[in-house]
């Protein structure tokens, strides 16, 4: 078959979209009038950020020689935290190109794709990107490329996305070297779930690799064999990017089935499609479970929207299988989920997108990870039963690579010995090493990444996977409000940090909450032992203003009073947290 599936792969901003935007316009997908910079980043998010969120499948006609080839090309990411979306990509092709920026060089998220690839059997095209810049080092990168992965200097294609420079010997290349899928068109349908979304008419749209058989016509029953959920194919196409519908979809081939199912949960990623009267068919292998490694709370502002909050998050974790939600209730902030994400920016986007695109107003609590006693997984400081003396916590630790400039090792050494990182190897790469740190997985998901920026001016990149549970002497901090436990602001912290963070929490608790006619105490506890205390002020009230003279004791009858009612005041007045204040220290 002249068909060839292919990746693109690269690190952030190394210009994945751009390579793609001249793919689209070379082979004709999109018309010349159509055509805007990133078209594949479909998500507005993704054009404000200016980063891949989301994979993104497109078919490409193009003629070399005089034979017409079908291209089915999946962008991807290139954010450590989309990591996922990057190795189901892979599983649905047999081709990627590697891209590598000229003036940046081999980047972590390069090499972890790229031997994730290679470890797939995937044939790899490497290319340099952006060599018509100023400040491209094309020598260097080729060496590095050599180095690492060992390629011939000779096969590496030199391009430019922005200029279309290389983009043709870019294809040709692809038609050479990516091999055909294997196509077994005799026996029942076997299609591999690689993404989905939701549609409202058409139900659940699952994105597909043909692997075994065809899509039956039209109306035909469909079973989804992990699940064992039921539908019926609606419709059956491509991507051209828009969905474009076709009669025939076959082994080999790359395209999406419209389910008719209304049911998310019934349709999942790395499920197997197959006829619904098909007995005894074993799936196909799908994608290794994801396990989120950052967990946050997210609740409705208004609480009459938690059914629509429920409605909402089992419709987008089909398009984000990495994303996982469970009920959970908090004295603070009524009923709301306890949401797992793969990292920090992850649960910025996944926040976001939820906010821009389905209108949900809703407020995160203090990001936490996993932590384990025995068998027990905890994943909300709330959960455990005592704030100090917690025996056999264990908490998540990482295996950390950094790509840095040897310039900046001294500074970056430096920043992870204090967020309690073990040293494991360096290795050089030229001008370039590559740090191996074991480290808690607690302690880079505050401003771990931000920091790393700001010691290496931005030139450094990191990768991570995660470790094993290690034992760690830990304490939960609770804080008080007005004698009141606000369970949302409940964090879990090591011993030795615990003042710090307490005493930070109070002032800026102080700042941020509104004053009343009573004095309020602010309060962080460990247990039962006090560790920090702000009083916040009453109102003042000048309620001798109205006396114009006469006696002492006038004044201080009046004063006698006020102090009284204050007291009173203070015994059953409650004190409400804004949702400003929650927002403004759940940022910080």
């Amino acid at each position: 078959m002249n068909i060839r599936n292919f990746s693109i792969i690269a690190h952030v901003d190394h210009g994945k979209s751009t390579i793609a935007d001249r793919f689209l316009e070379i082979t004709g997908a999109v018309p010349k009038d159509k055509l805007q910079p990133q078209l594949l980043d479909s998500l507005a998010l993704e054009r404000e950020r200016g980063i891949t969120i989301k994979l993104a499948p497109v078919r490409l006609e193009y003629k070399l020689f005089g034979t017409d080839y079908t291209l089915n090309l999946i962008d991807t990411p290139g954010h450590v935290d989309f990591s996922y979306e990057v190795s189901r990509s892979l599983a649905a092709v047999e081709g990627a190109i590697l891209l590598v920026d000229a003036t940046q060089g081999i980047q972590a998220q390069t090499l972890s794709h790229g031997l994730s690839a290679l470890d797939q059997n995937l044939a790899l095209i490497p290319v340099i990107n952006k060599v018509d810049l100023p400040n491209a080092d094309v020598t260097k990168v080729k060496r590095q490329l050599s180095e690492m992965f060992g390629f011939l200097e000779s096969e590496i294609i030199l391009a430019s996305g922005k200029t279309g420079l290389g983009v043709d010997n870019i294809l040709k290349a692809i038609i050479e070297k990516v091999p055909a899928p294997q196509v077994k068109s005799e026996g029942p349908l076997k299609a591999l779930i690689f993404d989905s979304f939701f549609d409202p008419y058409k139900g659940v749209v699952a994105q597909v690799k043909i692997v075994e058989g065809k899509v039956p016509s039209l109306e035909s029953g469909i079973k989804f064999l992990g699940t064992g959920g039921v539908g019926q194919v609606l419709e059956k196409g491509y991507f051209s990017p828009s969905l474009k519908q076709v009669d025939s979809l076959v082994s080999g081939e790359i395209g999406y089935i419209a389910t008719g199912v209304k049911v998310p949960n019934l349709v999942q990623v790395g499920d197997t499609i197959t006829a619904k009267d098909v007995k005894d068919i074993k799936p196909l292998s799908g994608y290794k479970q994801v396990k989120p490694m950052v967990y946050v709370g997210l609740y409705p502002i208004d609480q009459s929207e938690f059914s629509s909050l429920k409605d909402v998050l089992a419709k987008f974790r089909l398009s984000d299988p990495a994303f996982s939600f469970e009920p959970e209730h908090s004295l603070a902030l009524g009923a709301g989920f306890r949401c797992g994400f793969l990292g920090l920016l992850h649960a910025e986007v996944v926040q976001q997108r939820l906010s821009e695109e389905f209108k949900m107003d809703l407020l995160a609590t203090t990001p936490s990870v996993e932590y384990l006693i025995g068998d027990k997984s905890i994943t909300s400081p709330s959960e455990l039963e005592r704030g100090e003396h917690i025996e056999g916590l264990k908490e998540p630790w990482v295996i950390l690579r950094i790509f840095t400039p040897a310039y900046y090792i001294g500074a970056i050494m430096e920043l992870v010995s204090e967020k309690r990182g073990l040293f494991k190897n360096q290795t050089y790469f030229g001008s370039q090493v590559e740090l191996v740190y074991e480290m808690p997985l607690s302690e880079m998901i505050t401003d771990f990444y931000d920091k790393l920026k700001s010691s290496s001016s931005g030139f450094a990149s990191l990768d991570w996977d995660f470790f094993e549970f290690r034992e760690v002497d830990a304490v939960r901090v609770d804080v008080l409000v007005g004698g009141n436990k606000v369970d949302a602001l409940s964090t879990i912290t090591v011993k030795n940090k615990s003042e710090f963070l307490g005493r930070r929490l109070v002032e800026k608790l102080k700042q941020v909450l509104p004053r009343q006619n009573f004095e309020i105490s602010i309060q962080a506890v460990i247990g039962g032992k006090i560790i920090a205390r702000e009083t916040l002020s009453a109102y003042r009230k000048d309620v001798t203003a109205k006396l114009y003279g006469g006696d002492r004791t006038r004044k201080d009858k009046l004063l006698e009073k006020q102090k009284k009612g204050k007291r009173k005041m203070k015994m059953i007045g409650e004190v409400e947290i804004p949702q400003e204040a929650f927002l403004s220290i759940l940022k910080s």
